[in-house]
């Protein structure tokens, strides 16, 4: 049985931190609610992972601040039959997030440390719905597209037009987008046909999107 603690220190991340800076998506309060988030830190981060600030996850990588998983994972407005395409496994926090709601996640992960890893910790979580792939995240995951929805934990400079190409008509896409420590936002990009509808969500800081060609 799971250490009270734990319980205890995640139900209150969702009530000071989600709740409280209106996030409402019940679907998404409940995967935050049940899901382990400090056995995806390392152990001497264990009382920090709750925390409203994001942590260190090793190769030169965070974990994102609780908050901005949850107001990405509602941007997205996941429904029970999609299938998601997340950029950046990291610490694969968010991957099981996605995963409690949406029907298939296909995760990409340019670090093969972090693959690794996180690949891991899911399959120790019993999660069936998760695909992995350790590859640059700007070729994104051709043969398994098109996506309903499409999450980019790493900021490029642009939309990759790679990605654009494997959303789905009339899905959405997450995407922090900046250079590395100047101003970056999040953006909700719409895609109707030809037309790309992007919207502004708020300021965040995210690392680099790196191509393997950089």
């Amino acid at each position: 049985m799971e250490n009270d603690k734990y319980s205890i220190l995640r139900n209150s991340m969702v009530q000071s931190q989600i709740i409280a800076r209106d996030i409402t998506d019940v679907n998404v309060l409940t995967a935050m609610k049940k899901i382990p988030r400090h056995l995806f830190v390392d152990e001497n981060y264990f009382n920090d992972a709750y925390s409203d600030f994001p942590l260190p996850i090793g190769f030169g990588q965070t974990i994102s601040q609780p908050y901005i998983v949850a107001l990405m994972t509602e941007e997205l407005e996941l429904k029970k039959e999609d299938r998601v395409l997340e950029i950046g496994t990291g610490s694969g926090y968010q991957t099981a997030v996605l995963a409690e709601i949406a029907k298939e996640v296909f995760t990409v992960e340019k670090i093969q440390g972090l693959a690794e890893r996180a690949e891991k910790i899911l399959n120790t979580l019993h999660y069936k719905n998760i695909y992995f792939k350790n590859s640059d995240g700007y070729n994104g995951w051709i043969e398994k597209s098109p996506f309903d929805k499409i999450i980019i934990t790493a900021a490029p400079k642009d939309i990759p037009e790679s990605l654009l190409k494997q959303l789905k008509d009339g899905g959405i896409m997450i995407i922090p987008m900046g250079s590395a420590g100047w101003s970056q936002s999040l953006y909700k990009v719409k895609k109707n046909g030809k037309k790309i509808i992007k919207k502004e969500v708020c300021g965040v800081s995210f690392v680099p999107m790196v191509k393997d060609d950089d």
